[in-house]
């Protein structure tokens, strides 16, 4: 996956019911725990109203059968962590 983006850069990311769905690429963190991309959703979210804290998703790079996927990080800690280092980072998204 290309690190070098722009803040216009969309990728499309298929969900776990086969639907394809825009993301726009806010940042990239790499550290030693992986690296990390914080997305802003670029479709319909079905009428959800969105808080603060969900106005961006953050997806870790992983590399699965010789290919590189984005995942949804699972740990809350590491989440937490990282929600806070790109908001430094983002400013209010």
């Amino acid at each position: 996956m290309e690190e070098n983006f722009s803040a216009d850069d969309i990728i499309t990311l298929v969900d776990d019911e086969g639907v394809e769905r825009e993301f726009e690429i806010l940042d990239f963190i790499e550290n030693s725990k992986g690296k990390f991309y914080a997305l802003m959703p670029n479709f319909d979210l079905e009428g959800k109203e969105l808080t603060k804290e969900e106005t961006y998703f953050i997806f870790e790079l992983i590399e699965e059968n010789g290919e590189e996927q984005l995942t949804e990080v699972d740990d809350d800690l590491l989440l937490d962590e990282l929600s806070e280092e790109f908001e430094k980072r983002l400013g209010n998204i």
